[in-house]
């Protein structure tokens, strides 16, 4: 009965959530002859598909924290940035998720194979992202690549990770938006 009664009056530990935003939202630098972006869906495997702060220790191991969450999941933040870094190249006409009434020339999709912490053998964040670009008039992929990227966390604590998660994104987001507009660019849009 008593350790019932102590169970009962046990203090439970509280649940922190992270966002990686934008430091300021970009003005509205839209290209009134570029071409109209769509971003799709960013797909991501189950592990992926909650909001829990994930880590790999090793080469085999992987957890969750339980006590340390995204404020959305994963492949959602993921998509975001990358709207936001499309957005702010300046070089379409606009940029938009998809849904039914959003029309486009291209659309972005991909998917997340990795948002989380690495701990091996220093702790750091690692973002593995497949994007692909389909020209919407032909429905074919005209371009697809790999982003595989790590960033030191400095620290060994959670914050310390969300930083480097925080860095990582823009730095993955940046780059995948200008390979984006360089290829845009080359066909003469």
């Amino acid at each position: 009965m008593a350790g019932l009664l102590t169970a009962g009056c046990a203090t439970t530990r509280p649940v922190h959530y992270y966002t990686l935003a934008p430091a300021s939202v970009p003005a509205s630098h839209e290209k009134p002859d570029g071409p109209a972006m769509l971003v799709g869906v960013i797909a991501a495997p189950e592990f992926l598909q909650d909001d829990r702060i994930r880590y790999r220790a090793g080469a085999n191991e992987a957890g969750a924290y339980e006590y340390h969450r995204w404020t959305e999941r994963p492949n959602m933040i993921v998509r975001d940035a990358l709207m936001f870094a499309l957005r702010a190249s300046g070089d379409y006409r606009r940029v938009l998720e998809t849904s039914s009434a959003a029309g486009g020339d291209y659309l972005v999709r991909g998917k997340l194979y990795e948002f989380g912490e690495v701990d091996n053998p220093a702790i750091q964040s690692r973002i593995s992202l497949h994007l692909e670009l389909i020209d919407q008039k032909t429905s074919r992929v005209v371009w697809d690549q790999f982003f595989d990227r790590a960033d030191p966390a400095g620290g060994k604590s959670i914050d310390d990770v969300v930083a480097s998660m925080d860095r990582n994104l823009k730095q993955v987001a940046s780059v995948a938006a200008a390979e984006i507009d360089k290829f845009i660019s080359s066909k003469n849009f």
